[in-house]
Protein backbone atom coordinates (compact mmCIF):
# COMPACT_ATOMS: atom_id res chain seq x y z
CA UNK A 1 0.00 0.00 0.00
CA UNK A 2 2.88 2.48 0.72
CA UNK A 3 4.57 1.52 -2.36
CA UNK A 4 1.46 2.70 -3.88
CA UNK A 5 0.99 6.04 -2.45
CA UNK A 6 4.91 6.75 -3.24
CA UNK A 7 4.63 6.10 -7.27
CA UNK A 8 1.08 8.71 -8.64
CA UNK A 9 3.62 11.69 -7.34
CA UNK A 10 6.62 10.22 -9.44
CA UNK A 11 4.70 8.94 -12.61
CA UNK A 12 2.74 12.59 -12.63
CA UNK A 13 6.30 14.63 -12.21
CA UNK A 14 7.45 12.39 -15.42
CA UNK A 15 4.20 12.84 -17.14
CA UNK A 16 4.01 16.63 -16.67
CA UNK A 17 7.83 16.50 -17.23
CA UNK A 18 8.05 14.94 -20.77
CA UNK A 19 5.24 17.22 -22.16
CA UNK A 20 7.39 20.40 -21.33
CA UNK A 21 10.84 19.03 -21.78
CA UNK A 22 10.99 19.25 -25.96
CA UNK A 23 9.24 22.48 -25.40
CA UNK A 24 12.36 23.43 -23.46
CA UNK A 25 14.56 22.69 -25.84
CA UNK A 26 13.04 24.74 -28.97
CA UNK A 27 14.68 28.18 -28.33
CA UNK A 28 18.01 25.82 -28.75
CA UNK A 29 16.81 24.24 -31.91
CA UNK A 30 15.83 27.01 -33.64
CA UNK A 31 18.98 29.48 -32.92
CA UNK A 32 21.05 26.55 -34.19
CA UNK A 33 18.87 25.97 -37.62
CA UNK A 34 18.41 29.68 -38.15
CA UNK A 35 21.89 30.23 -37.57
CA UNK A 36 24.02 27.21 -39.22
CA UNK A 37 22.17 28.17 -42.45
CA UNK A 38 24.90 30.96 -42.75
CA UNK A 39 27.86 28.65 -41.98
CA UNK A 40 29.83 26.09 -43.74
CA UNK A 41 29.91 23.34 -40.99
CA UNK A 42 27.32 22.15 -38.88
CA UNK A 43 27.79 19.28 -35.81
CA UNK A 44 28.08 15.89 -37.05
CA UNK A 45 25.05 14.54 -34.72
CA UNK A 46 23.19 17.19 -36.85
CA UNK A 47 20.71 14.46 -40.09
CA UNK A 48 18.24 17.19 -40.22
CA UNK A 49 19.51 20.11 -41.74
CA UNK A 50 21.32 18.38 -44.86
CA UNK A 51 17.77 17.34 -45.29
CA UNK A 52 15.69 20.55 -45.03
CA UNK A 53 18.15 22.31 -47.49
CA UNK A 54 18.09 19.44 -49.84
CA UNK A 55 14.19 19.52 -49.36
CA UNK A 56 14.77 23.34 -50.19
CA UNK A 57 16.65 23.12 -53.03
CA UNK A 58 19.61 25.18 -51.45
CA UNK A 59 17.80 28.49 -51.20
CA UNK A 60 18.26 29.98 -48.25
CA UNK A 61 15.41 31.51 -47.63
CA UNK A 62 13.05 28.95 -47.98
CA UNK A 63 15.02 26.52 -45.76
CA UNK A 64 14.58 29.47 -43.10
CA UNK A 65 11.01 29.42 -43.95
CA UNK A 66 11.33 25.47 -43.50
CA UNK A 67 12.58 25.93 -40.53
CA UNK A 68 10.12 28.82 -38.93
CA UNK A 69 7.62 26.40 -40.08
CA UNK A 70 8.47 23.52 -38.17
CA UNK A 71 8.78 25.68 -34.91
CA UNK A 72 5.66 26.91 -34.95
CA UNK A 73 4.11 23.28 -35.61
CA UNK A 74 6.24 22.24 -32.58
CA UNK A 75 5.29 25.33 -30.51
CA UNK A 76 1.75 24.07 -31.32
CA UNK A 77 1.71 20.61 -30.40
CA UNK A 78 3.89 21.73 -27.35
CA UNK A 79 1.24 24.67 -26.47
CA UNK A 80 -1.19 21.87 -26.57
CA UNK A 81 0.34 18.72 -24.61
CA UNK A 82 1.49 21.22 -22.07
CA UNK A 83 -1.65 23.11 -21.97
CA UNK A 84 0.10 26.24 -21.20
CA UNK A 85 2.55 25.27 -19.14
CA UNK A 86 5.30 24.73 -21.86
CA UNK A 87 6.11 27.89 -22.75
CA UNK A 88 6.07 30.15 -19.27
CA UNK A 89 8.98 32.61 -19.59
CA UNK A 90 9.67 31.45 -16.02
CA UNK A 91 10.12 28.13 -17.62
CA UNK A 92 12.46 29.14 -19.83
CA UNK A 93 14.46 31.11 -17.15
CA UNK A 94 14.61 28.38 -14.81
CA UNK A 95 16.39 26.00 -17.24
CA UNK A 96 18.80 28.41 -18.92
CA UNK A 97 20.21 28.88 -15.02
CA UNK A 98 19.98 25.59 -14.52
CA UNK A 99 22.22 25.21 -17.35
CA UNK A 100 24.65 27.41 -16.36
CA UNK A 101 24.47 25.85 -12.84
CA UNK A 102 25.52 22.80 -15.28
CA UNK A 103 27.46 23.52 -16.74
CA UNK A 104 30.24 24.92 -14.15
CA UNK A 105 30.04 21.99 -12.23
CA UNK A 106 30.84 20.07 -15.77
CA UNK A 107 33.76 21.99 -16.26
CA UNK A 108 34.52 21.93 -12.30
CA UNK A 109 34.23 17.84 -11.52
CA UNK A 110 35.64 17.33 -15.38
CA UNK A 111 38.84 19.50 -14.53
CA UNK A 112 39.35 17.70 -10.65
CA UNK A 113 38.62 14.12 -12.35
CA UNK A 114 41.51 14.82 -14.84
CA UNK A 115 43.52 17.34 -13.68
CA UNK A 116 43.44 20.09 -16.10
CA UNK A 117 41.13 21.53 -18.67
CA UNK A 118 40.56 20.04 -22.07
CA UNK A 119 38.60 21.95 -24.72
CA UNK A 120 39.85 20.61 -27.93
CA UNK A 121 41.69 21.61 -31.04
CA UNK A 122 38.76 23.59 -32.38
CA UNK A 123 38.45 27.09 -31.18
CA UNK A 124 35.37 28.96 -32.58
CA UNK A 125 34.84 32.84 -31.75
CA UNK A 126 31.56 34.90 -31.96
CA UNK A 127 27.97 33.87 -34.35
CA UNK A 128 29.36 30.37 -35.37
CA UNK A 129 30.84 29.48 -32.51
CA UNK A 130 27.96 30.23 -30.45
CA UNK A 131 25.86 28.75 -33.20
CA UNK A 132 27.76 25.28 -33.43
CA UNK A 133 27.89 25.09 -29.43
CA UNK A 134 23.72 25.38 -29.53
CA UNK A 135 23.72 22.55 -32.13
CA UNK A 136 26.26 20.24 -30.35
CA UNK A 137 23.94 21.02 -27.29
CA UNK A 138 20.55 20.07 -29.17
CA UNK A 139 21.91 16.98 -31.37
CA UNK A 140 24.64 15.53 -29.42
CA UNK A 141 21.99 15.05 -26.49
CA UNK A 142 19.26 13.78 -28.42
CA UNK A 143 21.94 10.75 -30.32
CA UNK A 144 23.59 10.10 -27.41
CA UNK A 145 21.51 10.71 -23.95
CA UNK A 146 18.05 10.55 -25.12
CA UNK A 147 18.57 7.83 -28.05
CA UNK A 148 21.40 5.92 -27.54
CA UNK A 149 21.09 5.30 -23.57
CA UNK A 150 17.19 6.04 -22.97
CA UNK A 151 16.69 3.23 -26.26
CA UNK A 152 19.46 0.97 -24.14
CA UNK A 153 17.95 2.00 -20.58
CA UNK A 154 14.70 1.43 -21.95
CA UNK A 155 15.30 -1.95 -23.44
CA UNK A 156 17.31 -3.29 -20.18
CA UNK A 157 14.35 -2.50 -18.13
CA UNK A 158 12.75 -4.87 -20.72
CA UNK A 159 15.06 -7.41 -20.00
CA UNK A 160 15.69 -7.23 -16.21
CA UNK A 161 13.34 -6.39 -13.08
CA UNK A 162 13.04 -2.90 -12.64
CA UNK A 163 14.05 -0.96 -9.36
CA UNK A 164 16.18 -4.17 -9.04
CA UNK A 165 19.75 -4.03 -8.46
CA UNK A 166 20.67 -5.76 -11.23
CA UNK A 167 19.01 -3.35 -13.10
CA UNK A 168 20.46 -0.57 -11.81
CA UNK A 169 24.06 -1.91 -12.00
CA UNK A 170 23.50 -2.97 -15.78
CA UNK A 171 21.25 0.84 -16.63
CA UNK A 172 24.18 2.70 -15.17
CA UNK A 173 26.64 0.61 -16.99
CA UNK A 174 25.20 1.03 -20.19
CA UNK A 175 25.46 4.74 -18.84
CA UNK A 176 29.28 4.24 -18.57
CA UNK A 177 29.63 3.13 -22.07
CA UNK A 178 27.33 5.43 -23.83
CA UNK A 179 29.88 7.92 -22.28
CA UNK A 180 32.80 6.30 -23.79
CA UNK A 181 31.16 6.06 -27.14
CA UNK A 182 30.20 9.75 -26.65
CA UNK A 183 33.82 10.66 -25.88
CA UNK A 184 34.87 8.03 -28.62
CA UNK A 185 33.05 10.10 -31.04
CA UNK A 186 35.48 13.19 -30.81
CA UNK A 187 38.36 11.08 -32.40
CA UNK A 188 36.11 10.25 -35.88
CA UNK A 189 36.57 11.50 -38.90
CA UNK A 190 38.80 14.57 -40.71
CA UNK A 191 37.58 16.76 -37.56
CA UNK A 192 38.35 14.88 -35.25
CA UNK A 193 41.09 15.05 -32.08
CA UNK A 194 44.36 13.30 -32.33
CA UNK A 195 43.15 10.39 -29.67
CA UNK A 196 44.70 11.11 -26.05
CA UNK A 197 44.12 9.22 -23.04
CA UNK A 198 43.06 12.51 -20.93
CA UNK A 199 41.22 13.94 -22.87
CA UNK A 200 38.96 11.18 -23.59
CA UNK A 201 39.01 10.46 -19.73
CA UNK A 202 37.69 14.10 -19.48
CA UNK A 203 34.91 13.77 -22.46
CA UNK A 204 33.89 10.89 -20.75
CA UNK A 205 33.21 12.17 -17.60
CA UNK A 206 31.58 15.14 -19.02
CA UNK A 207 29.48 12.39 -21.29
CA UNK A 208 27.86 10.62 -17.85
CA UNK A 209 27.60 13.99 -15.66
CA UNK A 210 25.17 14.88 -19.01
CA UNK A 211 23.94 11.33 -18.15
CA UNK A 212 22.97 11.73 -14.55
CA UNK A 213 21.44 15.69 -15.58
CA UNK A 214 19.51 13.58 -18.14
CA UNK A 215 18.45 10.93 -15.87
CA UNK A 216 17.30 13.19 -12.81
CA UNK A 217 16.81 16.18 -14.64
CA UNK A 218 15.46 15.79 -18.33
CA UNK A 219 16.43 16.08 -21.88
CA UNK A 220 15.86 20.02 -21.86
CA UNK A 221 18.29 20.57 -18.86
CA UNK A 222 21.28 18.13 -20.14
CA UNK A 223 20.82 20.30 -23.67
CA UNK A 224 20.99 23.82 -22.14
CA UNK A 225 24.11 22.34 -20.00
CA UNK A 226 25.57 21.02 -23.16
CA UNK A 227 25.10 24.35 -24.92
CA UNK A 228 26.27 26.55 -22.07
CA UNK A 229 29.66 24.33 -21.56
CA UNK A 230 30.77 24.18 -25.16
CA UNK A 231 29.85 28.27 -25.31
CA UNK A 232 31.72 28.76 -22.03
CA UNK A 233 34.99 26.49 -23.09
CA UNK A 234 34.86 26.74 -27.19
CA UNK A 235 33.90 30.35 -27.66
CA UNK A 236 34.33 32.61 -24.40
Amino acid sequence: MAAANRRPPLTTHRHTSDKVDLALTLPVFLAYHLGVVFLNVRNGSDLVTGELMQVAEGNKAVYLLLTLAIGVAFAGVFAWLGRGQAFRVTRFVQIAIEGIVYAFLMRAVGSYVVGSMFAGKVSLHGFPGVVMSLGAGFYEELTFRAILFGGGAWFLRKLTFAGTIRGTIMTWGWALACAAIFSAIHYVGPLGDTFNLQSFVFRMVLGMALTVIFVFRGFAAAVWAHAFYDIWVLVL
